[in-house]
């Protein structure tokens, strides 16, 4: 284990701090009457809190767009925020300030930059040229709703279509609007004497940009000519039109309707279509039309030079298909292929080899947005396979229920996992490379290793690999496979205390030296898994049930049958002796008929496949008692040197010997007092107030409806592990609170004041702020470990703070963490001979001993945060040596002693948003910022601080959020963020041929600036939309100088319009690429070294 040395800082806070506690003032020990001198190195100037990177799929996603030359794809969100992918672990995150939610995105292609289309009428040009994107323009239409956006290829001027069905034009690299207007009543002339509702697509011909099509909702279609500001053709057709898509000649194109019809129109033919499609619908024998199917929301026509165009299109299914998923269908030639997702479809692209409109399309892939996902379709491979997904974008495959962060990891951890979770990658992919790879990966300075594990609602638990602010999903372990799954709703049994996800994992205790897992699911069980390379089949599943009983003497209970606790006398205990078995509980019922003796889960009793990973040791289930369901578990810990597990509810506390499958301790919180309970108990019937207890409720609030007792650990309204925090401070209003196990820490440490040495114990920490400690007396290793009893006696130390108990940890005299004991991993499955030599060795911490000069003084502190305040007690002599009040009114949710700079401190998250840390041993406050307030349970659920200064929460359903409050990592951030812009060369423009020149039948350039600029076409109306300058910063201005709206950018859009070549300009930007190409090269080979040492060979 690291040192870490702390200067002791005595200011006026620390005085201040001590002089407030409730404490009699510390006894001095040390000659001179001062505690004794620790260095803390830890200054304020070390603390700084940003949010570094944000993984997993974009939650509520509304709009899709992606750059075929710099192969980015970005994503647009209800909740306003921007997520663009480039090749794996090139990610980005960015939020448009309002909120709004994005309708539409429109990169520039191959010029870094991306125009989104908000709700709220607003337009914004997105600067992708430097790390973190920023805005560089908005535009705000006041009087009109935009409803859709068209940019040409390498054009300037944006097409904006409103819900009027006026058309307005907005340049781009100024984002003003031209005086140039599409008004409704000119483009259908007198074709339709009612209004033709909003603008559903805009689009110019490929072949001649100066025509323009322009589709309104009611079925009208108009071909305007720009130049002669009038429509040459009308096509009128009794659907509402959901989307148009040109064929790449510009002589037809194609229209989905509401009723699931694709209609084909040649351009010059506008009185009928030339061709009308219902994909879906039964054809009928007698001629008629077909049956009227689902709206075709959006339809793409893709063509090849060697073979039959792609029609693609979402929606469109027969009504009778009722309960069918939602699909895609890709037509190519005769063929018709139905592909079924998993999700809602919220849009799809075709990627195609070219960015030109007006030249074969040759389509190689579609990318399907999903509400929950995110699917890559191979079009070039028989069968459309789908690409391997390479980004985590799984999280949310079930809700997340709970999650932990592990930094700087032994390094062998993360090869080991990926070795194992390598066996359970899915089969029947393409073959090719992902083919989304823009950008370049960020050169990462961090190379510890981080780990984030994440527990589910169906019981599975996921561990990632979260090194260097990337994140892959290592390896997944199902709980739920030790437990029968029931065939049909009737046989489920009637034991289940929650109506759905019975499985779901509520706490997490890893232990990443030993390996060692251990899992608390909402049913009231416990798993205690060890990680092994080999598979292995066991007969039966070592299984424990457990009667955790909270009573006080109870003389006049109405139920007067009331089951005995088990014997557990408060002294020195031994281990029930409970034989491991497959199903010891036969009687479901007590004598008056409550249910008695059972637990809420069957364990499977046929014998169990494990595959290599983690492989179950033992399960321990609590039992109904009485008629009352077992309390759901607040606390969770195991100890691989000690060989056992501890968990706690509101009832009391029970310990296990994993390694002899015996019950050690079973008491009620109370009975751990022994007779210094320092709280007057009323006593209660065991039915007078039965406790909800389904899902992740609230176990103090009385107030909770019984409808409510069954919530799924995935709604947010109530959580368990915030009701652990919120409990005691309810406790005066609510008489009827129980007094449950809130933090549970193995150490080695001084148990009673008259220690002269540390020993194995137990601290439990309760919800009304008591610490008490529970002595540890463990036969030697090797056979005895296995042959003679572990004696656990409570050892009647009792420590007070104001609010639950969180966290605690353990100080050494130079204020080093001193870390619970633990066995080093070995593999458990090999043949006995080897295994003896090394079940000797173990690992303990070395205490250390006072020297001979000194009488026995502080050897030891303990740290124990709880949900007010912190506290430093000196250990043997058990005195507060500081104290911090934390808050007075909120709470703490989460506190972590972590490591930092090559020191320790403590880091909170309250209730009210605030992030702190304070160091150690003295609790001075380093840092104290208003991060964000405590908006649903799910981020009290999973907010967690790790070592370097990491912190993550789950931020929406589907993503995670990471955050640094380390200074150092947040100046090195931009080195480490990916670049999404890179230089890349513009493809070649199709060539006309001779004949097409020679004749005219090649695309028609039109000189845009000249019809749209302000010489022709004047201002537009100032108060049609006010132009907001964007918050681009230094950055964002060095961007835009090389990028969208320089004078090279200026330029070359202009000369592109005219159908010119960029020749002389090309040069003056020559060296800016070589240079920006030799730093991509730079960076490249950097990664590749990265690379090839994170990435392991098997």
């Amino acid at each position: 284990m690291r040192k870490f040395n702390i200067r002791k800082v005595l200011d006026g806070l620390t005085a201040g701090s001590s002089s407030a506690s409730q404490q009699p003032p510390p006894q001095q020990h040390t000659p001179g009457g001062r505690e004794p001198e620790v260095q803390e190195t830890l200054q304020s100037e070390h603390f700084q809190l940003c949010k570094t990177v944000r993984h997993g799929f974009p939650y509520q996603p509304s709009a899709l767009a992606f750059d075929p030359v710099q192969k980015i794809l970005a994503v647009g969100t209800q909740t306003g925020a921007l997520r663009l992918f480039g090749r794996p672990g090139v990610e980005c995150y960015c939020q448009h300030d309002g909120g709004a939610a994005v309708i539409q995105l429109q990169f520039l292609i191959n010029e870094g930059a991306l125009v989104s289309a908000l709700a709220d009428d607003t337009l914004h040009l997105w600067n992708l040229r430097q790390k973190r994107p920023a805005i560089l323009h908005s535009l705000k239409f006041c009087r009109e709703r935009v409803t859709f956006c068209h940019l040409p290829f390498q054009s300037k001027w944006l097409y904006v279509g409103t819900e009027r069905g006026n058309i307005h034009i907005v340049n781009v690299e100024s984002f003003t609007l031209s005086g140039y207007v599409i008004m409704w009543n000119k483009a259908i002339e007198l074709s339709s004497k009612s209004h033709p509702g909003p603008v559903v697509h805009i689009s110019d011909n490929p072949m001649d940009e100066g025509k323009l099509l322009i589709g309104y909702e009611s079925g009208t279609v108009v071909l305007w000519d720009l130049k002669s500001k009038k429509g040459d053709y009308r096509y009128t057709y009794d659907e509402a039109i959901h989307s148009v898509a040109w064929h790449h000649e510009g002589k037809q194109f194609i229209c989905s309707h509401s009723d699931g019809t694709l209609t084909i129109w040649n351009v010059r033919s506008p009185a009928k279509p030339v061709q009308t499609i219902t994909p879906h619908g039964k054809q009928l024998k007698d001629g008629k039309k077909p049956e009227p199917c689902k709206p075709i929301l959006k339809v793409e026509f893709k063509t090849t030079r060697s073979g039959e165009p792609f029609i693609i299109l979402s929606g469109g299914l027969s009504y009778d298909t009722v309960g069918r998923r939602p699909c895609l269908t890709v037509m190519h030639g005769k063929s018709t292929a139905v592909l079924e997702m998993d999700y809602s479809i919220v849009d799809f692209l075709t990627l195609c080899e070219t960015p030109y409109p007006n030249d074969f399309q040759e389509p190689y892939a579609v990318v399907v947005l999903l509400e929950k996902d995110l699917v890559l379709i191979d079009l070039a491979q028989n069968g459309y396979p789908i690409f391997e997904n390479p980004y985590p974008l799984s999280i949310h495959e079930s809700p997340v229920t709970c999650c932990e962060y592990f930094a700087d990891c032994p390094v062998d951890l993360i090869p080991a996992l990926y070795s194992v979770g390598a066996r359970q990658k899915r089969q029947g992919y393409s073959k090719k490379e992902w083919p989304i790879n823009g950008g370049n990966w960020g050169l990462g300075a961090q190379s510890y290793p981080e780990i984030i594990i994440t527990g589910h609602a169906d019981g599975s638990i996921k561990f990632w690999d979260a090194s260097a602010i990337t994140l892959q999903v290592l390896y997944k372990l199902k709980t739920a496979k030790v437990f029968e799954k029931s065939r049909n709703k009737d046989d489920k049994p009637n034991t289940d205390i929650v109506d759905e996800d019975p499985y779901a994992i509520q706490i997490i205790s890893w232990c990443p030296e030993s390996r060692m897992l251990c899992i608390a699911g909402v049913s009231a069980h416990v798993i205690i898994y060890r990680f092994s390379k080999q598979e292995v089949i066991i007969e039966v599943i070592p299984m424990l049930e457990v009667r955790l009983l909270y009573e006080i003497n109870d003389l006049d209970s109405p139920e007067g049958e009331q089951a005995p606790p088990l014997p557990t006398p408060v002294g020195a205990t031994s281990p029930q002796p409970i034989p491991p078995q497959s199903h010891p509980s036969t009687s479901s019922s007590s004598s008056d008929g409550l249910r008695d003796n059972v637990p809420c889960l069957k364990v499977k009793n046929s014998p169990l496949k494990q595959s290599p990973g983690y492989q179950a040791e033992l399960v321990i289930q609590l039992v109904w008692v009485g008629g009352e369901p077992p309390q759901q578990i607040t606390s969770l810990a195991v100890n691989s040197s000690y060989g056992l597990v501890v968990f706690g509810n509101c009832n009391g506390i029970a310990i296990v010997d994993y390694l002899q499958k015996a019950v050690l301790l079973n008491l009620g919180t109370i009975e751990l007092y022994g007779s210094n309970d320092p709280y007057r108990r009323e006593p209660r019937s065991p039915r007078k107030s039965r406790q909800p207890s389904g899902g992740l409720c609230d176990i103090s609030e009385g107030t909770v409806v019984p409808e409510d007792r069954c919530k799924s650990p995935t709604s947010d309204v109530k959580d368990n592990s915030f009701s652990r925090s919120r409990s005691s401070s309810v406790t005066s209003i609510d008489k009827e609170s129980r007094e449950a196990i809130s933090a549970l820490h193995f150490c080695e440490t001084f148990t009673r004041k008259a220690d002269s040495s540390p020993s194995p114990c137990l601290w439990v920490g309760t919800t009304l702020g008591t610490v008490l400690v529970i002595a540890l007396n463990l036969p030697p290793g090797g056979e005895q470990r296995l042959l003679q009893p572990v004696i656990v006696s409570p050892s009647g130390t009792i420590l007070r703070l104001k609010g639950a108990i969180l966290r605690m940890a353990f100080l050494d005299t130079t204020g080093c963490l001193v870390p619970p004991a633990y066995e080093s991993w070995r593999e458990h499955n090999v043949p006995e001979e080897k295994d003896e030599k090394e079940k000797l060795k173990k690992k303990r911490p070395v205490s250390v001993s006072p020297s001979p000069s000194q009488e026995i003084s502080e050897n030891q502190y303990a740290v124990i945060c709880s949900e007010k305040q912190a506290k430093v007690i000196s250990l043997p002599t058990q005195n507060c040596a500081y104290k911090q009040n934390i808050t007075e009114t909120s709470f703490v949710l989460r506190g972590d002693i972590v490591a930092l700079s090559n020191s320790i401190c403590l880091a909170c998250f309250c209730a009210n948003g605030h992030i702190m840390t304070f160091s150690l041993p003295s609790l001075r406050p380093l840092l104290d910022v208003y991060y964000l307030p405590l908006t649903n349970m799910r981020i009290a659920r999973t907010f967690c601080f790790t070592n370097n200064g990491q912190a993550l929460y789950l931020v929406s359903p589907t993503e995670i959020q990471r955050l640094t409050y380390s200074q150092e990592t947040c100046e090195n951030l931009q080195e480490m963020l990916g670049e999404l812009f890179t230089p890349v060369e513009t493809p070649e423009a199709p060539n006309r041929g001779f004949f097409k020149g020679l004749f005219g039948g090649g695309a028609q350039s039109l000189d845009r600036e000249e019809l749209f600029g302000e010489s022709s076409s004047g201002k537009a109306s100032r108060s049609l939309a006010q132009h907001i300058p964007g918050p681009g910063g230094i950055e964002g201005v060095k961007g835009a100088a090389s990028g969208v709206v320089g004078e090279l950018a200026r330029a070359r859009l202009a000369l592109d319009e005219r159908g010119q070549k960029l020749g002389d300009l090309e040069e003056r930007t020559t060296a800016m690429l070589s240079s920006a190409d030799s730093f991509s090269k730079h960076a490249h080979e950097m990664m590749l070294k990265y690379k090839d040492k994170k990435w392991y060979q098997f």
